[in-house]
Protein backbone atom coordinates (compact mmCIF):
# COMPACT_ATOMS: atom_id res chain seq x y z
CA UNK A 1 0.00 0.00 0.00
CA UNK A 2 1.25 3.46 -0.85
CA UNK A 3 2.28 5.80 1.92
CA UNK A 4 0.25 8.96 2.47
CA UNK A 5 3.11 11.13 1.15
CA UNK A 6 3.25 9.17 -2.12
CA UNK A 7 -0.52 9.38 -2.56
CA UNK A 8 -0.43 13.11 -1.78
CA UNK A 9 2.31 13.66 -4.38
CA UNK A 10 0.35 11.66 -6.97
CA UNK A 11 -2.79 13.73 -6.30
CA UNK A 12 -0.80 16.94 -6.71
CA UNK A 13 0.78 15.63 -9.91
CA UNK A 14 -2.65 14.73 -11.34
CA UNK A 15 -4.00 18.18 -10.46
CA UNK A 16 -1.06 19.87 -12.18
CA UNK A 17 -1.78 17.79 -15.30
CA UNK A 18 -5.44 18.88 -15.17
CA UNK A 19 -4.43 22.53 -14.84
CA UNK A 20 -1.85 22.37 -17.62
CA UNK A 21 -4.19 20.54 -20.00
CA UNK A 22 -7.04 23.01 -19.46
CA UNK A 23 -4.66 25.95 -20.06
CA UNK A 24 -3.35 24.33 -23.25
CA UNK A 25 -6.92 23.76 -24.42
CA UNK A 26 -7.84 27.44 -23.96
CA UNK A 27 -4.72 28.53 -25.86
CA UNK A 28 -5.47 26.09 -28.69
CA UNK A 29 -9.17 27.02 -28.80
CA UNK A 30 -8.38 30.74 -29.20
CA UNK A 31 -5.72 29.85 -31.75
CA UNK A 32 -8.17 27.71 -33.72
CA UNK A 33 -10.58 30.66 -33.85
CA UNK A 34 -7.92 33.18 -34.85
CA UNK A 35 -6.36 30.93 -37.49
CA UNK A 36 -9.69 29.32 -38.46
CA UNK A 37 -7.88 26.00 -38.04
CA UNK A 38 -9.97 22.84 -37.98
CA UNK A 39 -6.81 20.90 -37.12
CA UNK A 40 -6.30 22.86 -33.89
CA UNK A 41 -10.03 22.68 -33.10
CA UNK A 42 -9.93 18.89 -33.50
CA UNK A 43 -6.97 18.73 -31.12
CA UNK A 44 -9.02 20.66 -28.55
CA UNK A 45 -11.84 18.13 -28.93
CA UNK A 46 -9.38 15.25 -28.52
CA UNK A 47 -7.90 16.87 -25.42
CA UNK A 48 -11.39 17.36 -23.97
CA UNK A 49 -11.95 13.59 -24.07
CA UNK A 50 -8.55 13.07 -22.44
CA UNK A 51 -9.44 15.71 -19.84
CA UNK A 52 -12.60 13.80 -18.88
CA UNK A 53 -10.46 10.73 -18.16
CA UNK A 54 -7.87 12.74 -16.23
CA UNK A 55 -10.56 14.39 -14.12
CA UNK A 56 -12.23 11.09 -13.25
CA UNK A 57 -8.88 9.51 -12.29
CA UNK A 58 -8.02 12.56 -10.19
CA UNK A 59 -11.31 12.50 -8.27
CA UNK A 60 -11.16 8.74 -7.71
CA UNK A 61 -7.62 8.98 -6.39
CA UNK A 62 -8.53 11.81 -4.02
CA UNK A 63 -11.73 10.11 -2.82
CA UNK A 64 -10.18 6.68 -2.27
CA UNK A 65 -7.09 7.85 -0.40
CA UNK A 66 -6.79 6.78 3.23
CA UNK A 67 -6.13 10.16 4.76
CA UNK A 68 -7.43 11.02 8.19
CA UNK A 69 -10.42 13.35 8.32
CA UNK A 70 -8.33 16.39 9.21
CA UNK A 71 -5.89 15.62 6.37
CA UNK A 72 -8.65 14.91 3.84
CA UNK A 73 -10.61 18.11 4.44
CA UNK A 74 -8.04 20.07 2.43
CA UNK A 75 -8.79 17.87 -0.57
CA UNK A 76 -12.30 19.26 -0.87
CA UNK A 77 -10.92 22.55 -2.19
CA UNK A 78 -8.61 20.67 -4.53
CA UNK A 79 -11.51 18.59 -5.87
CA UNK A 80 -13.47 21.79 -6.48
CA UNK A 81 -10.50 23.22 -8.39
CA UNK A 82 -10.43 20.01 -10.42
CA UNK A 83 -14.08 20.61 -11.33
CA UNK A 84 -13.17 24.16 -12.39
CA UNK A 85 -10.42 22.87 -14.72
CA UNK A 86 -12.99 20.52 -16.25
CA UNK A 87 -15.35 23.47 -16.86
CA UNK A 88 -12.52 25.41 -18.51
CA UNK A 89 -11.85 22.40 -20.75
CA UNK A 90 -15.54 22.20 -21.67
CA UNK A 91 -15.56 25.92 -22.55
CA UNK A 92 -12.49 25.47 -24.76
CA UNK A 93 -14.23 22.57 -26.54
CA UNK A 94 -17.29 24.77 -27.15
CA UNK A 95 -15.05 27.45 -28.70
CA UNK A 96 -13.41 24.89 -30.96
CA UNK A 97 -16.83 23.58 -31.97
CA UNK A 98 -17.49 26.92 -33.70
CA UNK A 99 -14.59 26.24 -36.07
CA UNK A 100 -15.46 22.57 -36.58
CA UNK A 101 -19.04 23.39 -37.52
CA UNK A 102 -17.77 25.82 -40.12
CA UNK A 103 -19.75 28.66 -38.61
CA UNK A 104 -18.78 31.95 -40.19
CA UNK A 105 -17.16 34.14 -37.51
CA UNK A 106 -19.35 37.03 -36.41
CA UNK A 107 -18.25 40.39 -37.88
CA UNK A 108 -17.36 41.58 -34.37
CA UNK A 109 -14.95 38.64 -33.96
CA UNK A 110 -13.41 39.36 -37.38
CA UNK A 111 -12.86 43.01 -36.43
CA UNK A 112 -11.48 42.07 -33.02
CA UNK A 113 -8.98 39.66 -34.60
CA UNK A 114 -7.95 42.19 -37.26
CA UNK A 115 -7.52 45.04 -34.77
CA UNK A 116 -5.97 43.06 -31.94
CA UNK A 117 -2.46 44.11 -31.08
CA UNK A 118 -1.53 40.48 -30.63
CA UNK A 119 -1.84 37.65 -33.12
CA UNK A 120 -1.48 33.89 -33.16
CA UNK A 121 0.65 32.20 -35.78
CA UNK A 122 2.03 28.80 -36.72
CA UNK A 123 5.58 28.14 -37.88
CA UNK A 124 6.92 24.88 -39.32
CA UNK A 125 10.42 23.94 -38.09
CA UNK A 126 12.66 22.75 -40.93
CA UNK A 127 15.86 20.71 -40.65
CA UNK A 128 18.15 23.72 -41.07
CA UNK A 129 16.41 25.93 -38.53
CA UNK A 130 18.70 27.31 -35.82
CA UNK A 131 15.99 26.23 -33.36
CA UNK A 132 16.50 22.50 -33.99
CA UNK A 133 17.67 20.51 -30.94
CA UNK A 134 17.57 23.57 -28.69
CA UNK A 135 15.43 23.72 -25.60
CA UNK A 136 12.91 26.53 -25.41
CA UNK A 137 15.14 28.23 -22.89
CA UNK A 138 18.17 27.98 -25.20
CA UNK A 139 16.20 29.02 -28.29
CA UNK A 140 15.21 32.37 -26.75
CA UNK A 141 12.32 32.72 -29.20
CA UNK A 142 10.56 35.41 -27.22
CA UNK A 143 13.70 37.52 -26.93
CA UNK A 144 14.39 37.24 -30.69
CA UNK A 145 10.84 37.56 -32.05
CA UNK A 146 8.55 38.87 -29.30
CA UNK A 147 6.41 35.75 -29.74
CA UNK A 148 5.45 33.43 -26.85
CA UNK A 149 5.26 29.73 -27.73
CA UNK A 150 1.84 28.45 -26.64
CA UNK A 151 2.09 24.90 -27.93
CA UNK A 152 4.10 22.62 -30.15
CA UNK A 153 2.37 20.18 -32.50
CA UNK A 154 4.48 17.06 -32.77
CA UNK A 155 3.40 13.77 -34.31
CA UNK A 156 -0.21 14.98 -34.57
CA UNK A 157 -0.36 15.87 -30.86
CA UNK A 158 -0.17 19.24 -29.17
CA UNK A 159 1.97 19.68 -26.13
CA UNK A 160 2.41 22.56 -23.76
CA UNK A 161 6.16 23.11 -23.85
CA UNK A 162 8.33 23.62 -20.82
CA UNK A 163 11.68 25.47 -20.74
CA UNK A 164 13.56 22.18 -21.20
CA UNK A 165 11.39 20.97 -24.15
CA UNK A 166 13.59 20.44 -27.22
CA UNK A 167 12.47 21.78 -30.58
CA UNK A 168 12.66 19.13 -33.30
CA UNK A 169 12.50 19.22 -37.11
CA UNK A 170 8.89 18.82 -38.22
CA UNK A 171 7.48 20.53 -35.13
CA UNK A 172 4.82 23.14 -35.71
CA UNK A 173 5.19 26.00 -33.28
CA UNK A 174 2.00 27.80 -32.27
CA UNK A 175 2.84 31.19 -30.82
CA UNK A 176 1.24 34.49 -29.88
CA UNK A 177 2.61 37.97 -29.71
CA UNK A 178 2.69 41.23 -31.60
CA UNK A 179 2.02 40.77 -35.30
CA UNK A 180 5.45 42.13 -36.30
CA UNK A 181 7.08 39.12 -34.63
CA UNK A 182 5.12 36.52 -36.62
CA UNK A 183 7.31 36.79 -39.74
CA UNK A 184 10.47 36.80 -37.58
CA UNK A 185 9.31 33.53 -36.01
CA UNK A 186 8.59 31.96 -39.42
CA UNK A 187 12.06 33.02 -40.66
CA UNK A 188 13.67 31.46 -37.58
CA UNK A 189 11.70 28.23 -37.94
CA UNK A 190 12.01 27.85 -41.75
CA UNK A 191 14.95 29.96 -42.97
CA UNK A 192 15.06 28.46 -46.49
CA UNK A 193 11.37 29.21 -47.11
CA UNK A 194 11.99 32.91 -46.47
CA UNK A 195 14.88 33.31 -48.93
Amino acid sequence: MKKNQEVFEEIVQRFVELKNTSELMIDLAYSSLMLNSAELAEEVQHLEEHMDELHTEFELLALTSNFKKEEASGFLGLIRLGVATEKIADAAAEMAEVVLRGIEPHPVLKIAIREAEETVTQAYVTNNSPLVDKTLKEARVHEDTGMWILAIRRNNKSLRPKPYTKILPGDVIIASGYSEGASDLRKLASPEKME
